[in-house]
C-alpha cells in the first residue's frame, strides 16, 4: 500500500508539540474536549463536535477532509444526551465521513462519505466501505467489513474480506500517510 505525498500549506496547518497537523480550516467546537494522542492530521474542512462531549483519539489518526466526528447521543423523555467518543490508534476516516459512533477500536478503516449512526461500536481491525452508511447501534466485530449494500462480511480468516495482517496494514498506511503528509516547498 503505496501512499503518495500529500502536500499542504504550512500556514494552513498548526503543528502541535506531539506532532499533530491541524488545519486551521478545521472545525473544532469545545476544543478543550479534544484530545489528539500525537500525530493526528486533521484536514481542512472537517468538524469535530468536542462541544456536545468529549473526543478523544489515539495515535496516528487522519480525519479527512470534510469529515464530521461527533459525540453519540441518546434520546431520553427528559431530553438528549451525548456521550463521550473514543477513538483508538492508527484510524483512518475518510472525506466527507460523518461517524457518530459510540466507540472506534484500533487499526479501523472508514471509507470515503461513509455515515457510521449514532452510538454504533467499530471493534479493531474492521472496514467500513466508501459510501457505507452503518444504521444507529450497530456494531462491526474484529476482522469484518461492512459493506455498501449493507452487509456484514468477513471474520477473522476470511482474507476476501478483510486481510489477516489488518493491524500491520493499518499501522504502517497511517504512519506513511503522516510521514507523506508535507509542507509543500516554497510555503
Amino acid at each position: 500500500m503505496d501512499v503518495l505525498d500529500t502536500y499542504y500549506n504550512k500556514e494552513e496547518y498548526v503543528e502541535t508539540a506531539s506532532g499533530n497537523k491541524v488545519s486551521r480550516q478545521t472545525i473544532l467546537c469545545g476544543s478543550q474536549n479534544i484530545v489528539l494522542h500525537g500525530k493526528v492530521i486533521v484536514q481542512s474542512g472537517a468538524i469535530i463536535r468536542g462541544d456536545l462531549a468529549a473526543v478523544r483519539t489515539g495515535r496516528y489518526c487522519v480525519i479527512s477532509k470534510g469529515s464530521v466526528v461527533r459525540p453519540p447521543y441518546k434520546q431520553f423523555s427528559k431530553g438528549v444526551a451525548f456521550f463521550p467518543l473514543q477513538i483508538g490508534d492508527h484510524v483512518f476516516i475518510g472525506e466527507g465521513a460523518i461517524v457518530s459512533a459510540a466507540s472506534i477500536g484500533s487499526y479501523v478503516y472508514i471509507g470515503k462519505n461513509a455515515v457510521v449512526g449514532r452510538r454504533c461500536v467499530l471493534k479493531d481491525n474492521c472496514i467500513i466501505e466508501d459510501g457505507a452508511i452503518l444504521p444507529p447501534e450497530t456494531t462491526v466485530a474484529s476482522y469484518m467489513r461492512y459493506t455498501v449494500d449493507g452487509r456484514i462480511e468477513g471474520g477473522q480468516g476470511n482474507p476476501d474480506f478483510v486481510p489477516h495482517a489488518m493491524q500491520d496494514l493499518m499501522v504502517e498506511y497511517t504512519k506513511s500517510y503522516y510521514e507523506h503528509f508535507i509542507p509543500a516547498s516554497g510555503a
